[in-house]
């Protein structure tokens, strides 16, 4: 889908995402940082003048089997809130799946990973289980047709799928999360994304990435992530 681009917006939560995040960063901790900005993240798709053409809805899950990445500091903030919101029961149920999915996904490079209908372990009777902590990605997924998402779902060999997006939704969103990636880079930490699933279960078998991650390392050993441009960084420069 084409949308035209509204440079003077996008500039404008570029810069003022990336001058916060940068201070939140220093003085209150990367995955802190993170959190805050995610309220700010919500309240700009929900301030987009577009929103009511959405045909998203709770109870509908198609795109809730999609492959979703994830950079470390979501890995970590979402581990925190299983482990602080959750009862016993829900958590392992939700790592046996993790577990299951990442398992699953071994060895599949993105397109095929594209090609393979998983469902989120956080998915729960219908609902997202972590919604407040759930990925940039899944914050800026949308669609204002739902026939889209369940021909995706239906036919996921078929990547010539185009989902309908409204363009201010996606210029908020898709902004927001360029200029948090932009600070957390520039102060020397990991932005690289992984698939969910298998972050999140590298993240449970190695106790010490989220260490190795706030020390500016890579947070994963056995894990390797891909350097994925922003979506309007031209536009930073």
């Amino acid at each position: 889908m084409e949308i035209s681009l509204d440079v003077p917006f996008v500039l404008g939560v570029l810069a003022e995402e990336h001058s916060r995040a940068q201070d939140e960063i220093r003085d209150a901790g990367v995955v802190r940082a993170y959190e805050n900005s995610r309220q700010r993240h919500d309240a700009r798709i929900a301030s987009a003048p577009d929103l009511s053409t959405l045909a998203c809805r709770a109870g509908c899950t198609w795109c809730c089997h999609f492959s979703v990445d994830v950079r470390a500091v979501e890995v970590f903030s979402i581990l925190d809130f299983v482990e602080r919101s959750l009862p016993a029961e829900e958590q392992a149920r939700i790592y046996a799946e993790v577990r299951a999915n990442s398992v699953a996904l071994q060895g599949m490079d993105d397109m095929e990973r594209m090609r393979r209908n998983v469902k989120c372990p956080f998915l729960s009777a219908g609902r997202c289980s972590i919604y407040e902590a759930r990925p940039q990605t899944c914050r800026n997924y949308h669609a204002t047709d739902v026939a889209g998402c369940q021909q995706s779902y239906e036919d996921p060999d078929n990547l010539d799928i185009d989902p309908e997006f409204a363009p201010m939704v996606y210029q908020s969103g898709g902004a927001h999360v360029d200029a948090f990636t932009r600070a957390m880079r520039e102060a020397g930490y990991d932005t690289n994304v992984y698939e969910m699933n298998c972050a999140l279960d590298t993240a449970l078998s190695e106790p010490d990435a989220r260490k190795r991650f706030e020390q500016k390392r890579a947070p994963f050993k056995k894990l390797a992530g891909d350097d994925v441009p922003g979506e309007f960084e031209d536009l930073a420069d």
